[in-house]
């Protein structure tokens, strides 16, 4: 899905677009650099969530599940900047859990693709609801966009919090407080 060698046209193309010699010395391998770079952080363009989510382990209990603090790192779709924070997932299991780190692997599916955060959220909360299958799940991100305090504005520390609620987190305050209780430990 990822073509390198259009990524590096484009690349020789921006350089001579913002006035820059493509063939000097310090940017002759910068197109090739640029190029493997985007195959790393736009991994996410050629993963499912599923292939992280269907191993799952039984469990007795249905209580909340929280694993907050999942580092991120994502790309606007608007300006290709960075933007980056942290995730906070909870679920209430049906009967299954999956493994802890499936949670971050999710996250990093969704992330390293050119995104929008509201987007970004929703996707994670939809994928655990249609791979998982739980009662309901609640994700929140907190994110600083480099759109936000590089260019435009230029609000360096402000944050964009995002929440998507899905299955019981939608009907009951009860459980939403609840995370937001747990969150503040």
């Amino acid at each position: 899905m990822i073509d390198e060698e259009k990524i590096k046209q484009g690349i020789r193309f921006l350089l001579e677009g913002i006035g820059e010699d493509a063939d000097r010395e310090g940017l002759l391998e910068t197109p090739d650099r640029i190029a493997r770079m985007y195959r790393e952080l736009y991994a996410g363009m050629e993963e499912s969530a599923k292939d992280h989510l269907l191993k799952t382990f039984h469990v007795d209990s249905n209580e909340m599940v929280l694993e907050k603090d999942i580092t991120f790192y994502s790309t606007c779709e608007h300006h290709l900047l960075p933007f980056y924070g942290k995730a906070h997932i909870a679920y209430i299991p049906d009967g299954k859990v999956v493994g802890l780190s499936k949670l971050a692997r999710t996250v990093e599916v969704f992330a390293r693709r050119l995104q929008l955060q509201e987007q970004l959220t929703g996707q994670i909360a939809d994928a655990l609801m249609q791979y998982m299958n739980p009662k309901g799940v609640l994700v929140m991100l907190e994110a600083e966009h480099m759109c936000m305090t590089m260019r435009g504005i230029k609000k360096p520390g402000s944050q964009t919090v995002t929440i998507a609620r899905r299955g019981v987190f939608l009907d009951s305050p009860v459980l939403e407080n609840r995370f937001f209780h747990m969150m503040e430990r």
